[in-house]
């Protein structure tokens, strides 16, 4: 039984767990979420409108004790202040029989209320296939924080347990926190005569290590987001030494995070990850050129489907907020028919093309319409 009514960060293994479950009723819950008070206070109203959606959706097909039987998970969450007081800037849900879990999403959805014989995954797909997306470790000696975001915001990220704890472990008793008097920076620490200055950068270093490793293994690993590192000047050379973090960038915001509003962090991030995410974008689009022209690359809808079902797609380019009237209707053939799409915000060809490229262990990149090599909507690197 796979239940959590902790809110969780979305991340690829998340969603591939999402993909998996195929348990009919699944239901989908979209909503976006205030984070601070008294705003944040009507985010368990707007669930629980979400909810009476729902409710009418599964009674179309199933008795009023099986749909209560249905809501019970979601019914729970929604007199639960805590759950209601770690929220992001969107909150994505997910239920089936034996499986409940919450999302945070570092974007506020469109609120959507689903019934599905599967999780409705497209908002989830977008975000984590968005290019623009980034994280900052905000590291000082009082404090870690980890934010996530892209050009537009930052939200704070709540961090694994493993980082708090290990962050207070590190420093230990080789050094004593309330012993520090002005600045918190490396070469500016007075010392109780008890604090010899080695000792001192021995627990520095350990301190910087525990986070380094929790970041790296928790979030890095996991997201596959260039990590930008906010910290004082003389803390940049001593992290990046000992992080080993491939995901960590090589230029930093050497300023001290405290003394940094979120919006000015999210303009300096961006003026260091601008260059790399447009290099990518560049890079990208000539692997696509050079693999088309040496017949590996098609933008061709029916020749990408049937090589999305038959596994030989490496990486698929959708373009951003365009929305394609049909299906893929037959997983064996890759057959593609035009239908009326009742909703399209929740169904369409370019969301059943990502939904099957990841679960073939492809690759899925958004990128904007000037930035698209194609004009269908679609571009394939075929893997052979």
């Amino acid at each position: 039984m796979e239940t959590s009514k902790n809110t969780l960060s979305l991340n690829k293994e998340l969603l591939q767990e999402l993909l998996a479950v195929g348990e009919s009723p699944c239901i989908s819950l979209y909503m976006p979420t205030y984070r601070t008070h008294p705003e944040n206070l009507q985010n368990p109203t707007r669930f629980k409108n979400l909810m009476k959606e729902l409710e009418e959706s599964l009674q179309r097909k199933y008795s009023n004790a099986d749909t209560q039987s249905y809501l019970e998970p979601l019914i729970e969450l929604t007199n639960q202040e805590d759950f209601w007081n770690h929220t992001s800037l969107g909150l994505a849900i997910f239920s089936a029989s034996g499986f409940l879990k919450a999302i945070n999403m570092t974007e506020g959805p469109e609120e959507m209320a689903n019934v599905a014989d599967s999780f409705h995954t497209k908002p989830l797909q977008r975000l984590l296939q968005s290019t623009d997306r980034f994280q900052v470790l905000a590291l000082s000696l009082n404090e870690v924080k980890l934010f996530e975001g892209n050009r537009h915001a930052l939200v704070e990220v709540e961090l694994h347990p493993a980082i708090d704890e290990d962050t207070v472990d590190a420093l230990g008793e080789d050094l004593d926190r309330n012993t520090l008097n002005g600045p918190t920076s490396l070469g500016h620490f007075h010392f109780n005569q008890s604090h010899r200055k080695d000792n001192a950068d021995g627990a520095f270093e350990k301190y910087f290590r525990e986070v380094a490793t929790s970041v790296n293994e928790n979030y890095s690993k996991r997201n596959d987001l260039p990590l930008v590192l906010a910290a004082l000047p003389e803390h940049h050379n001593l992290f990046q030494k000992i992080s080993g973090n491939a995901m960590l960038l090589e230029e930093g915001i050497k300023i001290n995070p405290t003394t940094l509003s979120t919006e000015k962090m999210a303009e300096l991030a961006w003026e260091i990850i601008e260059p790399e995410y447009l290099r990518k974008q560049e890079e990208l689009v000539s692997r696509y050129n050079q693999a088309k022209a040496d017949g590996l690359g098609s933008e061709e809808i029916k020749e990408v489907a049937v090589a999305l079902v038959e596994g030989r797609v490496d990486t698929l380019i959708i373009e951003s907020d365009r929305i394609i009237a049909s299906r893929i209707t037959n997983l064996v053939t890759g057959n593609v028919q035009n239908k009326d799409i009742d909703n399209p915000k929740v169904d369409d060809l370019l969301d059943d093309m990502s939904e099957l490229a990841m679960r073939m262990g492809g690759r899925v990149t958004v990128l904007t319409p000037e930035k698209m090599p194609s004009e269908s909507g679609v571009a394939a690197i075929f893997r052979y």
